[in-house]
């Protein structure tokens, strides 16, 4: 599972991924290298950090 998500989801994000596969989840912040069309999955802000479970 991969969430894109804004600073100020990232915490909800971490919390989702914990809470689903009961492992840390693993944060990376985006660059201006990322080449992304979608932005924050739980508002309309630019994407920020990508929480995953791998």
């Amino acid at each position: 599972m991969v969430i894109i998500c804004c600073k100020d989801h990232a915490e909800l994000a971490i919390d989702i991924i914990v809470d689903e596969f009961e492992t840390p989840p693993v944060v990376e912040l985006l660059t201006e290298n990322d080449e992304l069309s979608t932005g924050c999955e739980y508002c309309d802000n630019k994407g920020a950090y990508k929480v995953s479970n791998i």
